[in-house]
């Protein structure tokens, strides 16, 4: 583990340019709503609400993008937010990202849209992490179900040992210098990384896992829509909304 950097701001990139067609027709995933309001500004606001963040910046698409800002500028969080224009991929919107970001920022989240719920502890976890001396971290759960290895005609061929598997989840945490580093060195004629920590683990460096939450789960279904509208109930009953 490298020694702690020192402190500076820290940052929250949210890549929200994706249409999100395994949800059905309709508006792109981040502006669908709960709750009667769209998952992005979920995003935002659970960010914001750990205070370890100061500055979140959304990627949004490029049609979209003006109107985007225009809806989270009508709201209140205790950071600030931004709004630039995303690219084709996850990994093109978190570089644009990057490239807007301050000087003085030195810590760099990346959150999916799609994870509205994810609580305020868990990002302040990460961000508490990386501030200790690990470059890379990630939240993970572990995996409950058995997983079986299928051939290409959906024939097992082998029963997966689960102990050592993780469900990865956002927010992920970096060193900004590591970040940018992954992202510059990135080979364009690789498949796109599905998340940044892949990038880390292309370059052969350690990322580091900590304890996930059961809420910070991806909607990406019709059915996890129900799930994170059954959660934001429970919380608005008990007043934590």
């Amino acid at each position: 583990m490298a020694a702690a950097e020192s402190t500076g701001r820290t940052a929250a990139l949210v890549p929200a340019a994706g249409r999100g067609e395994r949800l059905g027709p309709g508006a792109p995933k981040a502006l669908r709503p709960l709750g009667g309001v769209p998952m992005l500004v979920h995003a935002v606001r659970a960010l914001a609400a750990s205070r370890t963040v100061d500055l979140v910046v959304v990627a949004a698409p490029e049609d979209t993008a003006e109107s985007v800002a225009s809806m989270l500028s009508e709201q209140s969080f205790p950071a600030e937010v931004v709004v630039v224009t995303g690219g084709d991929t996850r990994q093109d919107s978190v570089a644009r990202a990057l490239l807007t970001l301050p000087d003085d920022v030195d810590v760099v989240l990346v959150h999916d849209a799609a994870r509205p719920l994810v609580p305020e502890e868990l990002v302040t976890a990460v961000v508490a992490a990386v501030r200790a001396g690990h470059q890379a971290v990630v939240p993970g759960l572990a995996v409950v179900d058995t997983i079986k290895q299928v051939d290409a005609s959906d024939a097992v061929v082998a029963t997966v040992d689960r102990s050592s598997l993780r469900a990865v989840q956002t927010p992920q945490g970096f060193t900004r210098s590591l970040l940018q580093r992954a992202h510059a060195g990135a080979d364009l004629d690789e498949a796109p990384a599905t998340d940044d920590a892949g990038l880390i683990e292309r370059m052969g460096l350690p990322v580091h896992v900590i304890p996930g939450h059961e809420e910070a789960f991806k909607v990406t279904r019709p059915f996890d829509v129900v799930m994170a509208e059954a959660i934001l109930a429970r919380r608005r009953a008990a007043g934590a909304v």
